[in-house]
């Protein structure tokens, strides 16, 4: 090529990154967050007294960790109480539950009985594992409650697959794995999502974002803060709802639930939530202040909202939502004393539930 005569380098503009993120968003986005739902009376009922089982277990599970009978990592799920209970109410018998390690509210919300948990906490033998799970481990196959699980994001995986046996096998039925902030940094997370979404799987992506992970807030730790948009690269629609307010999660819940149902792959919830505790028993919270806590306590807390409905739109008088706090409380020092008395799991359960039992063998 003659001296002057270099071919033209290809000045064409690259794509501007902001407007063609802007463009995939507002085409994935055709969910907007829904209008909160209209409960009625015995709707906003349910739901405080649900949640206030979760608040009240969580306090005296809290309580037994601090005396000692609660051993291991214990991880209270207080001020988070609307998430998993608005998304209950939204589902239907034969769709299963997934969680990490924050996972006792999980467990109550989907029926597991109050002394069962509080026995596995306590690592008796009348516990959902036996005792030989804790807190981080508890299942219910009656309940489609797939665990409680200790290692950050795995539970995604897990329950994306199950999302893939439900398209298998032709069911009605959906799967919502719950993750948090800071489980959605993991990779497997991202693998899950390009699998669920190439296969379109009936699976409902929760991320309570509560804002600080393990103790690091989410603007320090995340490259994009808005969760609801980490499954854009991978055609995943994604919403983010107010998960203090149990009817925002409930009309949130029922649109993912249709888009599942219809067939339209997987769907990403993001959950604006709050814990008011610290992340596990041993974290003392320092990386925020206390006026901060003390300001969602008393702004934004999920059952106070729904208490306040019952009062002042419902009629309910104080004294009739102090019975349902007692009876809520009684239930959980039940569970308590019945846990305290259990028996240890005899040391023979070392040798069990090791391996599968019956399992078929391969034709010859």
């Amino acid at each position: 090529m003659a001296a002057g005569k270099q071919k033209k380098a290809d000045t064409a503009s690259p794509v501007n990154s902001d407007a063609g993120t802007a463009q995939i968003v507002e085409t994935l986005q055709h969910y907007e967050a829904p209008p909160p739902a209209t409960f009625s009376k015995d709707d906003d009922f349910k739901a405080y007294r649900d949640m206030l089982l979760i608040r009240r277990f969580e306090e005296k599970a809290g309580q037994l960790y601090g005396m000692g009978f609660i051993g291991g990592f214990c991880h209270l799920y207080i001020g988070q109480e609307a998430v998993v209970t608005g998304m209950q109410l939204a589902l239907k018998e034969g769709d299963q539950v997934i969680t990490g390690y924050r996972d006792h509210g999980h467990m109550l919300a989907t029926g597991m009985e109050a002394r069962g948990v509080m026995a596995e906490l306590t690592g008796r033998r009348s516990g959902y594992s036996k005792g030989k799970g804790g807190s981080m481990h508890m299942f219910s196959k009656e309940k489609n409650f797939y665990g409680g699980h200790g290692i950050v994001g795995a539970q995604v995986s897990l329950g994306t697959g199950l999302a893939f046996a439900n398209r298998y096998r032709g069911n009605d039925n959906l799967s919502v794995t719950y993750f948090g902030d800071g489980a959605a940094n993991q990779g497997q997370v991202y693998e899950s999502f390009n699998m669920a979404s190439l296969w379109k799987l009936p699976v409902i992506y929760v991320i309570e974002n509560n804002r600080y992970a393990m103790g690091t807030s989410v603007n320090r730790a995340s490259a994009e803060t808005n969760f609801a948009h980490r499954g854009i690269s991978f055609k995943i629609p994604g919403i983010q709802v107010d998960g203090m307010d149990v009817r925002a999660v409930k009309a949130a819940a029922d649109l993912a639930a249709g888009h599942c149902r219809e067939g339209k792959g997987p769907i990403i919830l993001e959950m604006m939530t709050y814990r008011y505790r610290g992340h596990s028993m041993s974290d003392p919270a320092k990386y925020r202040t206390r006026d901060e806590v003390q300001q969602m306590r008393s702004e934004r807390d999920p059952i106070e909202q729904v208490r306040r409905r019952l009062m002042e739109e419902h009629g309910f008088a104080e004294d009739e939502l102090k019975a349902v706090d007692k009876e809520v409380r009684d239930v959980v020092q039940d569970s308590a004393d019945f846990a305290q008395n259990d028996a240890e799991p005899d040391v023979s359960e070392l040798w069990t539930d090791i391996y599968a039992d019956d399992v078929p063998q391969a034709a010859e």
